[in-house]
């Protein structure tokens, strides 16, 4: 009996979380669609060039083949309808389909993401426990003026330092790119791969370590200065054990759960870094798309991307109701569901 109400309150939540993907998917793309639309580029002349001229015979027809001229809605409707068929359309800029696009550009940004992501994480969390351990001290003081520094910090320009230092004075790493140059991609290994991926990866690291360092050291300073934290130190027990077995136990699940929540601002970061490092991924594809006003593409990158971010939130939300046992004892208590 009480497995089946577990069963029946997982499909609620699934059930719900698939509602919710659905109207985001539809709210972006309208809000994309309608953001294109407004743009002063024409996709015509974008599409033939901005130094070429053609007749307005072959104008009118390149819009034909394109659907550019037929009314907004219209544009709109056919769109979402062949998009409901995981149609989502043809490339202007790679004469591609749109999905295979993306996906060719998603597992450059993903490992990007990814690598950047754990280590962040893991910088962030470190960094933070030192502070929290040492509130007010020279190591807590150093952590937040890092921590603030980097947080209004432009990316781009972090990006530029770190390249004029290690890839123009130093020359350890390579100054851009994910392969070297004049290479074919069978030909290149896995370590050329990695040195290419270095300088983007450091960069969005640096820049996502300040949230979750500045968060888990407010939430062990908390933790410590609770009268469970005092009373075990009057008991004796020395500091790092009151740290390792009080502190860590309640600052692993906000800090885990924070940083599933930062794939938006992950995402973002990597639109510019990609672009400094013409890192061939999802976020330099879809600035040449939005310059080159290729809609399809665009508007399959901007939905590719809300399913990140919606997937990051979501795991976020599941990781805290399954590790979080007073969430698990309300919900089975009350009948009550804690969603997002």
């Amino acid at each position: 009996m009480e497995a089946k109400i577990v069963n029946k309150k997982v499909l609620r939540h699934i059930v719900r979380y698939l509602l919710k993907g659905v109207l985001l998917l539809f709210a972006v793309s309208i809000v994309a669609f309608t953001l294109m639309k407004l743009s002063p580029i024409d996709p015509v002349q974008a599409y033939i060039g901005a130094d070429a001229t053609v007749s307005p015979e072959q104008r009118a027809k390149i819009a034909e083949r394109w659907g550019v001229g037929e009314p907004p809605v219209r544009q709109y409707l056919k769109w979402l309808g062949s998009m409901c068929r995981l149609d989502f359309g043809t490339s202007v800029i790679f004469r591609l389909p749109v999905l295979t696009v993306v996906a060719e550009r998603a597992a450059a940004s993903l490992a990007l993401m990814g690598v950047s992501w754990v280590f962040a994480g893991i910088l962030g969390f470190l960094l933070g426990v030192l502070a929290g351990a040492y509130h007010g001290r020279w190591p807590d003081k150093l952590v937040k003026a890092y921590c603030l520094t980097l947080s209004s910090t432009p990316v781009f320009w972090l990006a530029l330092l770190l390249m004029i230092i290690f890839a123009v004075h130093w020359r350890i790493l390579p100054l851009g790119l994910a392969i070297p140059m004049g290479k074919l991609e069978s030909e290149v290994t896995l370590m050329e791969r990695i040195r290419h991926l270095i300088l983007p990866a450091l960069t969005l690291s640096l820049t996502g370590v300040s949230s979750i360092a500045l968060h888990t050291r407010q939430k062990l300073t908390e933790a410590l200065e609770s009268d469970y934290v005092l009373y075990a130190v009057a008991r004796g027990e020395k500091m790092r054990a009151v740290i390792w077995r009080h502190g860590l136990r309640n600052i692993a699940l906000p800090a885990l759960t924070l940083q599933f929540t930062a794939f938006a601002e992950l995402f973002g970061g990597s639109v510019l870094a990609e672009q400094v490092f013409a890192y061939p991924g999802l976020g330099r594809t879809a600035v040449r798309a939005g310059i080159q006003s290729d809609m399809p593409l665009l508007l399959g990158i901007t939905l590719f991307s809300a399913i990140f971010v919606f997937a990051g939130n979501c795991i976020a939300d599941i990781l805290y109701q399954l590790l979080n046992p007073r969430i698990r004892r309300a919900g089975s208590g009350t009948g009550q569901e804690i969603g997002l």
